[in-house]
């Protein structure tokens, strides 16, 4: 995958998930959002920073240090192998490597049910929150920021008995449907929910704009990748988040 083709896509799913403290260093974003989601606490290394990089890395060390949290970089491959290589000189491990895969928005919409049992609604349901809370095991006030700070956003739900069995978070950015927080409730697995999600917030994406759809996916998550494989997903690029060892 081309350089520009990368950069354009970190920037539309950085953009999908805004954390509430992001500082420029030159190009570079630094992002906190009290320790919820990797994404949202990780400094994104595109563009310039504007200092030679040790000294950037420097940095955003000292930004997260002074925060009270640990550093960390999330990589995009192959883009950014000059800053793999410099944060594995220092000694930092990597945490996790994500999948960052897309589609073509119309032949998702021809791939998926209309998901007709989603309800669609401008801010998550209490329900919806307990659910995150439940599965992350946390749920700071940061959170609301990233879930609900973008513009369009919408939050699919599905109800079997009063009883939430399936969400998917949707936005719109830069011409991207970004997909993020598909998860399904134990009962109600194996029985193509989270496809239909898909489908719900495929075609609302598309009446708001969207050409394109993307998601990440965590490299041992194969169930999952199995299933957006189903759907006409691939791997656009990957990346990989770093911490410092200690």
């Amino acid at each position: 995958m081309h350089d520009a083709a990368i950069t354009t896509l970190q920037l539309a799913a950085a953009r999908a998930w805004p954390a509430p403290i992001c500082r420029p260093l030159g190009d570079w974003w630094l992002r906190s959002a009290e320790g919820f989601t990797g994404r949202g606490n990780s400094a994104l290394p595109i563009g310039d920073p504007g200092l030679p990089l040790d000294q950037a890395l420097d940095q955003v060390e000292t930004f997260y240090r002074e925060l009270g949290f640990r550093p960390a970089v999330e990589v995009p491959l192959p883009l950014r192998s000059d800053v793999r290589a410099a944060l594995r000189d220092r000694g930092w491990q990597v945490q996790t490597m994500v999948y960052v895969q897309s589609t073509k928005l119309l032949p998702l919409v021809a791939a998926t049910p209309a998901g007709a049992e989603f309800d669609l609604l401008e801010t998550p349901s209490d329900e919806h929150l307990r659910m995150i809370r439940e599965s992350r095991r946390m749920l700071p006030g940061a959170a609301m920021h990233l879930l609900t700070g973008v513009r369009p956003v919408v939050f699919a739900e599905c109800r079997r008995d009063d009883e939430l069995v399936c969400r998917a978070r949707g936005s719109v950015t830069d011409g991207w449907l970004g997909l993020i927080g598909i998860e399904t409730a134990a009962s109600a697995q194996r029985q193509g929910l989270a496809t239909a999600a898909v489908g719900r917030l495929a075609r609302w994406a598309l009446d708001h704009g969207a050409t394109d759809a993307f998601l990440q996916v965590d490299h041992v998550n194969t169930g999952a990748q199995r299933v957006y494989h189903r759907l006409g997903f691939r791997t656009h690029h990957t990346y990989e988040r770093y911490a410092p060892a200690d």
